[in-house]
């Protein structure tokens, strides 16, 4: 079976945690994951300030402003407001784009 082929298979926070102790085993579990919350919790720190987080090689988070609305409930057809919303948003970055699509055979030109 190539990996192409395989389930997708999503990973949470404690896993990540986990495989990042695993490749540093000079570093203590908790600190790992002390690391990574405070990395995440800048993030959503700055997305809340409003300003936009970039990441090189990997991509760049940002926030964007959706605007009040009317909507309609699906069971009933009925009119409802829809209140203004910030909502998180995240631009993968060259080289990611990149090697997620190395060797797969498609051609980037027209990309």
């Amino acid at each position: 079976m190539s990996a192409r082929s395989r389930v997708p298979v999503s990973m949470i926070k404690s896993e990540l945690v986990q495989r990042i102790a695993e490749h540093n085993p000079h570093l203590y579990q908790r600190d790992v994951e002390n690391i990574v919350n405070a990395i995440l919790d800048e993030i959503v720190a700055a997305l809340a300030r409003g300003d936009r987080v970039e990441l090189r090689g990997f991509g760049a988070f940002s926030v964007k402003h959706r605007p009040a609305r009317a909507g309609r409930n699906p069971r009933t057809g009925a009119h409802v407001p829809v209140d203004q919303k910030s909502v998180p948003f995240f631009k993968t970055g060259k080289e990611m784009r990149e090697r997620l699509n190395r060797g797969n055979g498609t051609s980037e030109a027209g990309a």
